[in-house]
């Protein structure tokens, strides 16, 4: 059968507040913004503001933020993939796409110190510039962007309302060993020294880069953290991250709140042959109907306010089902 569904970071940051941007109020189109970095050269956003606070500079009602963040191989610049540039501008949301160090090509990118620090800062300088409401500050993105947004909802959950993150990477090491001869591979290594169990230092950067080494986070847990997990179930297949990077992220979630996990036989049933794996046993979450993703759901598990979706598709994002997710929250 199948079914269907900060205040000490604030102060060590404060001097990305002196920002130069290219934005002028009397636009909504997307603008180029420069901010200063704490510990770094200059980082490049790409901004876009509601039509209304855009064109009147109107201060006078505190408006959510979305961080999207660029896939594996993008920059500032990139087509964001959930279409969530678009989206927060029909729901009047102030939208920041930062570039953090731009593709994972080198040491300084691909989930570093300075990748995260430009995120966090990029959420400070937002909050200086524009009338942010702090209560609704949201966070997603798809496959390195998935990466990314597990990473730091694992690291700073107090930042975000909720997150989203689509087909995201949670274990580099396995991610590597998939594309140790393509470019993948050739990326990863030349981001973190080179190959695990090369040496100590190297396979520390794997585990310092990795999601599943902070999603078992005691605060993460204590805050429970709206967080949605989603992948397409042919990813792996015909796209380039198993699902079993989300279901793993999801479960360290799940076990360091002591809640039910995806068993390793669903696993096993859900990754056979070219994502042709069905459930033998559903539960009644796996049968739900979600008009807001638009795709069959193979399996569906919550663990407190943490969600894990497996859903018809592939290596993609789905804008609407993450907006739909992300606009349900505010930090009380």
């Amino acid at each position: 059968m199948r079914c269907r569904r900060l205040a000490q970071l604030s102060a060590a940051l404060r001097p990305v507040a002196a920002a130069t941007s290219s934005h002028s109020t009397s636009s909504p189109e997307p603008q180029v913004v420069t901010i200063p970095s704490a510990h770094g050269p200059p980082q490049k956003l790409t901004v876009l503001l509601p039509d209304d606070l855009a064109k009147d500079g109107d201060e006078g009602s505190a408006r959510p933020l979305v961080v999207s963040l660029h896939t594996w191989g993008g920059d500032h610049t990139q087509k964001d993939t959930e279409d969530m540039d678009e989206h927060a501008q029909q729901l009047g949301w102030i939208y920041v796409f930062p570039d953090f160090q731009g593709p994972n090509k080198r040491p300084e990118a691909c989930g570093s110190e300075l990748v995260q620090q430009n995120i966090l800062e990029a959420v400070v300088w937002a909050k200086a510039t524009y009338p942010v409401d702090a209560s609704r500050i949201y966070l997603t993105g798809a496959s390195g962007g998935g990466h990314m947004t597990l990473l730091m909802a694992a690291r700073y959950p107090e930042i975000w309302a909720a997150a989203c993150a689509f087909v995201g990477i949670s274990d580099l090491a396995a991610w590597h060993d998939r594309h140790a001869d393509d470019q993948y591979g050739d990326d990863t290594r030349a981001c973190t020294g080179g190959r695990p169990g090369q040496s100590e230092a190297i396979d520390e950067q794997f585990r310092a880069r990795s999601p599943l080494t902070y999603l078992g986070n005691p605060k993460l847990a204590e805050l429970d953290l709206p967080l949605d997990i989603l992948a397409g179930i042919f990813d792996g297949h015909t796209g380039s991250v198993p699902i079993r990077h989300s279901i793993d992220a999801f479960n360290a979630v799940a076990s360091s709140a002591g809640r039910p996990t995806v068993s390793e036989a669903e696993i096993q049933e859900l990754t056979l042959g070219e994502g042709s794996g069905r459930l033998g046993h559903k539960q009644p979450s796996d049968c739900e109907v979600d008009l807001a993703l638009g795709r069959e759901i193979h399996l569906r598990r919550a663990a407190g306010r943490a969600r894990l979706t497996i859903f018809e598709g592939g290596h993609e994002g789905i804008g609407t089902a993450a907006v739909d997710w992300l606009q349900r929250f505010a930090k009380a």
